[in-house]
């Protein structure tokens, strides 16, 4: 492989700290920037995750990914997840084109993190109603718009899972 073939450190999307949120965001904004948010586990990574993500990337200038840090997956998911640690699934997302940014945040609600950032447009999975989209209501009285993304059919992280134990009738009844 060439030198001018490989991928450096600086070619990955920013990890922005928590405590940093609110002064990036500002900062997008006074560049014009408009700022479409998404969060998620994103344990493992999957066709359908890169679908969403490439869908939500075009709504806007900047995608910032929020990601629940490990206990908060733990919480959600149960025992045994993340199957990935967050520093991983950090860098996975950072290394897609369509990231603009990522940020790890440990509450199990992605509201204080939606709120420190006031995107213009909140972006979730088709598989969520708009009354199930963490901060919605907010998003939209600042003016934001709120996005329920295409889903690809049959992949979603629980639906492999499901395949993967031989349990194809759990996959159906849960989210990613």
């Amino acid at each position: 492989m060439s030198a001018d073939a490989r991928l450096l450190p600086t070619d990955l999307a920013p990890l922005i700290p928590e405590d940093d949120l609110e002064q990036w965001a500002e900062e997008q904004r006074k560049a014009r920037h408009k700022i479409v948010f998404t969060n998620g586990c994103f344990d493992l990574l999957h066709p359908g995750h890169v679908h969403s993500l490439m869908e939500a990337r075009s709504l806007g200038d900047l995608l910032l990914v929020a990601i629940n840090d490990d206990e908060s997956v733990r919480r959600l998911k149960g025992e045994g997840r993340p199957f990935h640690d967050q520093e991983t699934r950090a860098l996975l997302l950072r290394a897609l084109r369509a990231v603009s940014a990522v940020t790890i945040f440990a509450a199990t609600s992605s509201l204080p993190t939606i709120l420190k950032v006031k995107p213009d447009v909140l972006a979730k999975g088709g598989e969520y109603e708009d009354s199930e989209i963490v901060g919605a209501e907010e998003v939209k009285r600042w003016g934001g718009r709120v996005v329920r993304l295409s889903m690809v059919p049959g992949i979603a992280t629980t639906t492999l899972l499901a395949r993967m134990r031989g349990d194809e009738s759990r996959g159906k009844k849960e989210r990613s």
